[in-house]
């Protein structure tokens, strides 16, 4: 997926990895967050690699805007609601400030607990 924008620079594509990398990192400086696991997952948690976070993020354009499905591992003994909450916050602030695009969701899902 990419994003065109027109600009008064110019045109800049954003790729759905892009977008994939700066929520994944933003994800991981998120306390209680230990990192990113794929989408189908089995019953073993293979947390991912650096090069791999385009695994753990999707994005996708619907008819109400862009949204966001993140997977993730937390560590053990935080409050899942609180990390979920949270990181939804974080990671909508930090993308609309990036690329100057409005999310409309940004979907979390605990794949596992960890622990640390």
């Amino acid at each position: 997926m990419v994003i065109n924008q027109d600009t008064p620079n110019g045109k800049i594509n954003i790729t759905g990895e892009a977008i994939a990398t700066v929520t994944a990192e933003t994800a991981l400086g998120c306390y209680g967050v230990v990192g990113l696991t794929k989408k189908d997952s089995t019953h073993e948690i293979d947390i991912l690699e650096a090069n791999e976070y385009p695994k753990g993020v999707f994005v996708r354009n619907t008819k109400n805007g862009y949204e966001v499905d993140l997977y993730i591992v937390v560590a053990y003994g935080v409050k899942i609601t609180e990390i979920a909450d949270e990181l939804q916050k974080r990671v909508k602030y930090v993308l609309e400030k990036t690329f100057d695009i409005r999310f409309n969701m940004i979907n979390v899902y605990i794949h596992g607990v960890k622990q640390m």
